[in-house]
């Protein structure tokens, strides 16, 4: 790829996309090639539906892009989706004799001593949320400060093993280097304000299979928490509901406007040469209690999560799941007592909460390149 540009996999929960852009002007991203792939999606304990189908989705999605750029794909980044991603938040704290100014050598040994390995995981990436100097300065970056301790609130991010185990013999004919990057994280730091993210935020990704929820500080995760509830679920009890084919019920929840104005009428949809009859309240009345489920657990994660620094949190969502059904952004909001917004990427023809994945992975990329690309000048 050119010199400038990144080549990004985003996995969802039902599709594959790979994506090559690059830093524009005034931080914006220029995207060179695009292509996405539909897949079977994967069980509630991350086991692919069909291995060989997930393959070929993303062999369609790189060689596209290889055709469209006329290059080989060299490096590739990896986003690991909130499903098989874990968030371990850290505490360390480093003491001098005198006062002294705060450099990178010990931000690193910081870092270093917080890093440990996990069974079943493999370390991807660590990112500060908040240092605090010993006179009781709260800051994001310590770097220049003079002080005599210095106490640091760390985040360390894995990846799991299986999801590892499931790209990497579809790459390996590829011959190209691998990173991967924390989905979620890349999310929470391009979607949500730094000056928002300083004070605790609160984000949920709403995908098609899966629902994944993290209390973001600073530029990590505080905690996160996945699960298997999406809006296929809901889906299938449309389906079994109204005894309607799962692609139709799949089309109504995009149809569906849960605050319109509710009487005894009946909407007839045709599917595939079949027409269906629907009554629009009882139609809202199953998505909204499919809603509850979802609820239900973020409910259980706030709770568990509670104190002051959550209190009054707008909850963010974004992802191609809830945002796609009109009216369940204010039942969640209702049901939760809390403040709903639907964030989503500020990029012309690109601002959909469904495209929110694939430009923070891009964002991420761009920046690890570019360290990387400063690093090297340094070294040279």
């Amino acid at each position: 790829m050119g010199r400038k540009s990144v080549t990004v996999l985003d996995v969802r929960s039902s599709e594959v996309s790979v994506i090559v852009g690059e830093r524009g002007v005034n931080h914006t991203i220029v995207f060179n090639a695009s292509h996405t792939e539909s897949y079977d999606g994967f069980d509630d304990g991350g086991v692919l539906f069909d291995a060989a189908k997930f393959g070929e989705a993303i062999d369609r999605c790189i060689d596209s892009v290889q055709r469209m750029t006329n290059e080989r794909i060299k490096k590739l980044y990896i986003g690991v989706p909130g499903y098989y991603a874990l968030a371990l938040p850290v505490g360390q704290r480093t003491s001098f004799p005198k006062r002294r100014k705060i450099s990178e050598r010990e931000i690193d040994e910081l870092f270093k001593r917080g890093q440990n390995a996990v069974e079943g995981y493999r370390f991807v990436r660590a990112s500060s949320m908040i240092y605090i100097t010993a006179d009781k300065r709260r800051t994001v970056d310590p770097l220049g400060l003079a002080t005599t301790s210095l106490d640091a609130q760390l985040s360390y991010n894995y990846c799991k093993e299986a999801f590892a185990a499931m790209l990497e013999p579809v790459l390996a004919k590829y011959k190209l280097d691998v990173c991967y990057l924390p989905t979620q994280l890349a999310m929470a730091t391009y979607l949500i304000p730094s000056e928002t993210r300083d004070e605790h935020a609160i984000l949920l990704d709403s995908d098609f299979l899966t629902s994944t929820i993290g209390v973001v500080l600073g530029g990590g995760i505080m905690d996160q928490e996945s699960y298997w509830t999406g809006t296929a679920q809901i889906a299938l009890s449309l389906s079994d509901a109204f005894g309607v084919p799962f692609g139709l019920a799949k089309s109504l929840l995009s149809r569906a406007n849960l605050y319109a104005k509710e009487g005894s009428d009946t909407r007839e949809y045709l599917y595939r040469g079949t027409a269906y009859e629907i009554a629009t309240k009882d139609l809202n009345e199953a998505i909204r209690s499919g809603l509850d489920d979802l609820c239900e657990s973020i409910g259980t994660f706030l709770e568990y999560d509670s104190g002051k620094e959550l209190d009054c949190k707008p909850l963010y969502i974004t992802g191609e799941g809830v945002p796609q059904i009109r009216g369940a952004t204010e039942h969640i909001a209702r049901r939760l007592n809390r403040t709903c917004e639907i964030v989503a990427p500020n990029l012309p023809y690109y601002n959909k909460p469904a495209m929110s994945s694939r430009i923070s992975l891009v964002d991420m990329a761009c920046e690890d390149r570019e360290k990387d690309g400063f690093f090297r000048h340094i070294f040279n």
